[in-house]
């Protein structure tokens, strides 16, 4: 696949780009009964993630394309299919290629983790 299903890119479940890390990204997100939340992310451009931390855990993999993480100045290269854990606090950002989907779960401590991410 080369894009995520169309009942998955619901207008309401869409995430304000002004409220993402990644310019130019596509990301839709899904709530959890607990309070655990999906993200499914497309970056149509190459572009950084800001550098940021979270209140909460985060697991990512990547579907499609290639995702650079940068941990403490340590260069972590996600090719399709690997999987990384960010524990909460750690400040983290990134670089991200043109055509990479990725997919992100964030939980832990705070519910509702991504509430400061309005939809459109």
């Amino acid at each position: 696949m080369k894009e995520f299903p169309e009942f998955m890119k619901q207008p309401v479940n869409r995430i304000a780009t002004s409220n993402q890390a990644t310019p130019s990204v596509e990301g839709y997100v899904f709530d959890g009964a607990d309070g655990s939340q999906m993200a499914f992310w497309t970056c149509r451009e190459s572009a950084a993630a800001a550098t940021h931390a979270h209140e909460f855990d985060e697991y990512m993999v990547v579907l499609q394309g290639r995702y650079t993480l940068i941990i403490d100045g340590e260069t972590i290269r996600l090719q399709p299919g690997e999987e990384f854990f960010i524990p909460r606090g750690v400040s983290h950002g990134g670089e991200v290629e043109a055509g990479t989907r990725t997919i992100h779960a964030f939980g832990g401590r705070r519910a509702n983790p991504m509430s400061d991410h309005p939809t459109n």
